[in-house]
């Protein structure tokens, strides 16, 4: 059982990108497609809560019912924002990824470095053509 965990969505380019990251690294990570599965409400507020973030910075707007739900009007209470995501999944951001060293929202897909404790194997270029692992393994910038 892997001790890394994605919640994942294979038709976004980030989250393939933080996936390929991770198996760089020489791991296979639980993948949890979370448009298919979503994690349960306190699940994802925990998510949240441990990745350091509010509720409304775990949210989606691009390419979501964010603006037609009206959860741009700030006073919405977390627990109505969190009720939200749980009706429409498309609301929460990715990718989150857990480790032994902590819970991040992966964007930029790099930020899943600073959790993993295994060293990346080769080098990594994103799909866009950025290259983020060099041949040795190490970070690019």
């Amino acid at each position: 059982m892997s001790t890394i965990t994605i919640y994942h969505n294979p038709n976004c380019g980030t989250s393939r990108n933080t996936l390929g990251l991770i198996r760089n690294a020489g791991i296979e990570p639980t993948v949890i497609e979370y448009l298919k599965t979503p994690p349960s409400r306190d699940a994802l507020a925990d998510l949240i809560q441990r990745a350091g973030l509010t509720v409304r910075q775990a949210l989606r707007e691009k390419g979501t019912p964010f603006m037609e739900l009206g959860l741009d009007n700030t006073a919405l209470t977390d627990a109505q924002l969190l009720d939200a995501a749980q009706e429409h999944p498309i609301l929460m951001n990715r990718p989150f990824v857990v480790t032994p060293l902590g819970v991040r929202l992966c964007r930029p897909s790099e930020m899943v470095l600073d959790i993993l404790q295994q060293a990346q194997q080769g080098p990594f270029t994103k799909e866009d053509g950025e290259a983020v692992i060099d041949e040795r393994g190490q970070r690019v910038r």
